[in-house]
């Protein structure tokens, strides 16, 4: 990855909608060179092209950090399990006090309750928890998994 790449990615952040065309102009490059350098950067995995949802403006008016503590031997199998849950935004496995972070994204703070006790408390591995509502959004990014 050179300069040319980090301009490129960084424009894209910025506005993803960007065509390949504006991104060219804005670094003096040709379309082909952009066009080129995004495809690689795609195959390689370094970008991944994805549509953001706001949670909010979709109906889902409660989120929430989770810090997970689990049994040693099943820290793997609980981040896996998490994972695949559709309320769950990301999942890392961390260090520290807590061996699990998740962000959650539901209708009410009702439904949060119902799911923290139904779907997090019941998986196997899960010591204990501790949730942090989101009072106000400040900053949303796609963090690649």
């Amino acid at each position: 990855m050179d300069e040319l790449d980090s301009k490129l990615i960084n424009m894209l952040q910025r506005d993803g909608r960007a065509s390949n065309a504006h991104l060219a102009r804005q670094v003096g490059v040709s379309e082909g060179t952009v066009r080129r350098r995004l495809k690689r950067l795609i195959q390689e995995g370094i970008i991944q092209v994805v549509a953001m949802v706001d949670p909010q403006r979709v109906g889902q008016r409660t989120e929430a950090l989770v810090a997970i503590q689990a049994d040693p031997n099943k820290i793997e199998d609980v981040a896996t399990h998490l994972a695949g849950l559709e309320e769950i935004q990301w999942v890392s496995a961390t260090t520290g006090a807590y061996d699990v972070f998740v962000w959650v994204a539901v209708p009410s703070a009702d439904e949060l309750r119902t799911f923290l006790r139904q779907r997090v408390g019941t998986v196997a591995g899960v010591r204990r928890t501790e949730t942090f509502v989101s009072l106000a959004m400040r900053k949303r990014a796609h963090i690649p998994a």
